[in-house]
């Protein structure tokens, strides 16, 4: 039996009292890294929030499969919110822009309500061809009963393992009325209980033919957004929620085949997002080291090639060190002149030669202090 099919759905309950300790822990985190964010600065807090928007759409598009580009993430989101001076602008896909757009949506306009013509902006932006992959699929609108039954399936054909079935798609309407008619109700709940039930019931729903797990997170990022009392975001749930999806799944998949007691569920989505925060102290150490080095860099002003190479090193996607080869490729220059620029920021010690010569002479960044 699913849980939806149970006679008090959708009436979750959860001990709360098994709950108190996690949740102030995690409240008591929330506090201590809005204050702390408080203190950085005007542009800090915004690059810093830059780099968390930027990971929150690559993760959740990266739990479904889809491989987004960075640069490309990070330059929609600096278009989209007026960031100038904060990197570079350039053209980005389709894909990218959706689930830009619904994650701004989600988190700058957290407190307005969530209504079904919002949520079917938030698919349609998803899924802006009428396609998921190769097939065609109702978009902007609630999945139809021509799509047949929604099934989470795995395993070869003739031995698939059905891991989860939603209502069926005549229940659908009724379903997210009583959904977003909670969700818009101040109902003294948590808001970051909130965003973990809001979470469970709309995946449970899922009320579109594609795209509910994007959404799904967009839902419960709008629901942390209203409980930090602020636009700007420091902290990624998807990416944790990425960083550990076997454990995500599992859990998912366990409530599905329970009753709607979701203790279990909210004590998983409590640590998960505790350990969103604990990760963000890398997140602002990054951050932080790269205020310094562009202080110390700006006080005698590279040439642009050189700074285009140090904010392309600086990027969490970048791998290993710098050579000249790499140089050239990505600064669109001879080899010579890169070995002269590589020089010239070595004289500098912004770039710190590695252990090694000949054919495997490599560089790196400064360590950060």
């Amino acid at each position: 039996m699913w849980i939806h099919e149970h006679l008090s759905w959708p009436n979750f309950t959860w001990d709360a009292q098994a709950l108190t300790d996690k949740l102030a822990a995690v409240r008591h985190q929330q506090g201590r890294l809005l204050g702390r964010m408080q203190g950085l600065g005007i542009a800090l807090r915004r690059e810093a929030s830059l780099v968390t928007l930027t990971e929150d759409v690559v993760k959740s598009s990266a739990i479904e499969g889809e491989t987004l580009n960075r640069a490309d993430v990070r330059s929609s989101i600096i278009r989209r919110l007026g960031l100038v001076g904060f990197g570079e602008l350039r053209p980005a896909s389709r894909d990218v822009e959706g689930i830009v757009e619904i994650i701004l949506d989600a988190t700058q306009r957290s407190f307005a309500p969530l209504t079904k013509d919002r949520l079917c902006g938030w698919h349609a932006a998803l899924f802006p061809t009428g396609r998921s992959g190769m097939y065609s699929i109702t978009v902007g609108n609630w999945r139809t009963p021509d799509a047949g039954p929604m099934q989470v399936v795995s395993g070869p054909i003739g031995r698939e393992k059905i891991h989860f079935e939603a209502p069926s798609a005549d229940r659908l309407e009724k379903e997210m009325q009583v959904f977003l008619q909670w969700f818009d109700n101040k109902n003294g709940t948590d808001p970051v209980i909130k965003a973990g039930i809001a979470h469970l019931w709309f995946v449970t729903i899922h009320p579109f033919e594609d795209g509910n797990g994007r959404i799904a997170r967009a839902i419960s990022d709008m629901a942390l957004a209203c409980a930090d009392g602020a636009q700007e975001r420091f902290y990624s749930m998807s990416a944790q929620i990425e960083a550990e999806h076997r454990h995500y799944y599992q859990h998912l998949e366990r409530q599905q085949r329970s009753k709607p007691d979701i203790t279990d569920w909210l004590k998983w989505f409590l640590a998960c997002l505790e350990r969103a925060i604990d990760s963000t102290e890398t997140k602002i150490g990054n951050v932080l080291f790269k205020a310094k080095l562009w202080d110390s860099i700006n006080q005698n002003p590279v040439n642009e090639r050189q700074r285009l190479i140090i904010n392309r090193m600086l990027e969490d996607d970048f791998v290993g060190f710098m050579n000249t080869s790499k140089y050239a490729k990505l600064a669109k220059c001879s080899q010579d002149t890169a070995l002269r620029d590589i020089q010239g920021l070595q004289e500098r010690e912004i770039l710190i030669k590695n252990p090694g010569g000949g054919r495997s002479t490599s560089y790196r960044l400064p360590d950060k202090q």
